[in-house]
């Protein structure tokens, strides 16, 4: 059968390859790197090697065949040769232009043919030019065997290697290159392009439908063409928005923007509702999951003063509207929001329940109004420690125009209860001021002092306009507590819920209630221990044996001072003890005994109780023993000689073999 001719579909070439830049001019989002290149050119200052790096489709492999083209094609040859050189260089054809792909030509073979070959002269050109593409995959042996032919080339060799990951490059290579880092090309850069070459193409494009695609690049002008591209493909000849959020499996952003404000006012179903609705269009979660962080960053970017230049992913147009979200919802309620979708991001690519990841992760965000007092608290209960006090009179904030009677007995009870506590758990006044906050502003933040025996929870400053403070109300710095100071009197309409089951257990133990000792006594663990953190570390001490173990187990409370910080305490007069176990290796240790039952790194620290010293801790026959050759052996002349000389000290004591 005779050949055919070949179809339409056989001769057609990516938008990507038939838009690539063949001059300078056309170099997009590189001027400073185009100018320097030419200027070389221009000067008769061109290197022997040459190193391009930067993010996937920024140009680098564009630049470099335009940069042979200047050196071969403008070199004084006549004008059909000058126009045969470009074309081929154009197509990847030129013999003397050599692009090498530097993942399948790798190794230390590859690169002795091309040291045989570099002593050949170009055939008709005055450069040959070697471009080597992902050059960081080339092995060591490789990169040692280029070294010396990459420092002193013959005069007609030029190498311009392109990477996307230059750290992995030795710095021998890299000390024999001139280096050009390409920058990512800028949002309206790629949406001019995609504009010209829609039209070219003969397809009219919503600016809205180019800028998702531009945004969606990320700087990577290739990317943008692929997509472009791809909306082609089954558009006629319009190119809309709702053709663009098909194809990426993106929500549009009213539906972004009622996730926003469902979040910040903690509506936990409203979110839930509009997620399923927006997978069942078509979102796909992780995306979606992307596009909110990027609406997010716009906020945060609002919240700190920025104006509609910044914005990202929302409109400019409703700047305004994003300014009123982050003033009602907080720069640190932002940034925890941020942080929860980023490590939900983290595992969702790898989960088959991307969805409900999704979903748990926005579902944390609607109750941050609750956890954002809790580290406040904790510190606030640290820093009431029986070695530095401080007392706080309750303070009572009342509304301007009227005030609420304290609660009966039986709805205390039943408030302290949905907030996970009992009513003789928490002896504190959690007081918050009546007067209408903006939704969804947080109101949480409490501050925390240890006042005499009861801890008093009191709100934050508040302007003269929402709350009041009343004189009257304010007692001696220690009077006894009443009745009513025992209870959280929380209004049923302020915005605000500082009480979790976490924190009940904190406060029930900074009451100034006494902790048993390993003697049977009661010692005072002041304020701010926790026997879930003491649980724990005794828990992790578990995996240790040895002395150490023995002389950490005598800790008799543990303070969480914040999320990543405890204070273990030992009792009166444990100061050895306490040393031992804040020294070096031994510390070490502790950490990731604790670090691999938490399942999380937490810094320690070692304190000793005040007081007078009790009777001698009981230990078990097991440490008394090993205590007892401890000193033993610590004060033979012998031993002790040697620890002086070695700058050392006694571990462990074993039993002779």
């Amino acid at each position: 059968m005779d050949n055919e001719a070949s179809s339409p579909e056989q001769n057609y070439t990516v938008v990507a390859r038939r838009y690539r830049p063949k001059t300078f001019g056309e170099l997009i989002g590189q001027d400073p790197i185009a100018q320097a290149l030419g200027k070389a050119i221009a000067t008769g200052r061109v290197g022997h090697a040459y190193l391009f790096t930067g993010a996937r489709g920024v140009g680098k492999t564009s630049t470099a065949r335009i940069f042979a083209k200047a050196l071969n094609a403008g070199d004084g040859t006549e004008a059909e040769v000058a126009a045969d050189i470009s074309q081929a260089i154009d197509a990847g054809d030129d013999m003397d232009v050599i692009e090498i792909d530097g993942a399948s030509n790798r190794g230390i073979e590859e690169i002795r043919q091309l040291r045989a070959n570099v002593n050949v002269r170009p055939s008709r050109s005055r450069y040959k030019i070697y471009i080597i593409d992902e050059v960081h995959m080339l092995t060591n042996q490789a990169f040692n065997a280029l070294l010396k032919t990459l420092e002193e080339p013959p005069n007609h060799v030029k190498f311009i290697f392109c990477t996307t990951d230059p750290d992995k490059l030795p710095i021998t290579v890299l000390s024999r290159c001139q280096r050009f880092d390409f920058s990512p090309v800028k949002f309206e850069a790629i949406q001019l392009r995609l504009q010209e070459i829609s039209q070219a193409e003969g397809y009219a494009a919503d600016a809205e439908a180019l800028a998702l695609l531009a945004r969606r690049a990320a700087g990577s002008m290739r990317d943008s063409q692929s997509l472009l591209e791809q909306v082609m493909s089954f558009s006629t000849e319009r190119i809309t928005v709702e053709q663009v959020h098909a194809l990426l499996g993106t929500a549009d952003e009213t539906q972004l923007l009622a996730l926003a404000e469902a979040l910040c006012d903690a509506n936990a179903l409203q979110v839930i509702g509009l997620v399923d609705e927006a997978t069942r269009a078509g979102a796909d979660p992780g995306q979606l999951a992307e596009q909110l962080l990027n609406y997010l960053r716009d906020i945060m970017a609002v919240g700190v003063g920025g104006g509609p230049e910044l914005l990202k992913l929302a409109n400019p147009l409703g700047h305004a509207q994003i300014k009123q979200l982050a003033e009602g919802w907080g720069l640190q309620t932002i940034l925890s929001a941020i942080q929860i979708l980023d490590e939900a991001l983290v595992r969702m690519r790898s989960s088959v329940s991307a969805t409900t990841l999704l979903e748990v992760a926005l579902l944390q965000i609607c109750q941050l109004e609750k956890l954002a007092s809790i580290p406040a608290l904790l510190e606030a209960f640290v820093q009431g420690t029986p070695g530095n006090p401080v007392r706080t009179a309750p303070v009572q904030a009342t509304n301007a125009q009227s005030t609420a009677a304290p609660p009966t007995s039986e709805k205390k009870n039943d408030e302290l209860a949905s907030a996970g506590m009992s009513s003789g758990a928490v002896p504190a006044t959690v007081t918050v001021p009546r007067a209408p906050l903006p939704a969804p502003h947080f109101a949480a933040q409490a501050t925390v002092s240890a006042a005499s025996p009861a801890a008093t929870v009191s709100p934050p400053a508040v302007s003269p306009a929402r709350a009041a403070i009343d004189p009257t109300a304010i007692p001696s710095l220690n009077p006894p507590p009443s009745p009513t100071d025992r209870a959280a009197v929380i209004p049923a309409s302020a915005p605000v819920a500082v009480a979790t089951p976490a924190l009940a257990a904190t406060v029930s133990t900074a009451s100034a209630s006494p902790t048993t000792g390993s003697n049977g006594k009661s010692l005072a663990v002041g304020v701010g221990a926790s026997p879930e953190a003491l649980n724990e570390w005794r828990r992790a001490l578990r995996s240790i044996d040895g002395m150490l173990a023995d002389f950490a187990g005598l800790a008799v409370a543990v303070a969480p001072q914040g999320s990543d910080r405890w204070n273990v305490i030992f009792p009166p007069g444990a100061t050895k003890p306490c040393e031992y176990c804040d020294v070096g290796q031994r510390k070490v240790e502790l950490l990731s005994a604790l670090q691999g039952t938490l399942g999380r790194a937490v810094q320690v620290t070692f304190s000793v109780m005040p007081g007078t010293v009790a009777k001698p801790t009981t230990v078990t026959p097991q440490a008394a023993v090993r205590a007892q050759k401890l000193r033993e052996m610590a004060e033979h002349p012998f031993i002790k000689k040697i620890c002086e000389v070695l700058d050392g000290e006694i571990v462990r004591v074993d039993a002779p073999r």
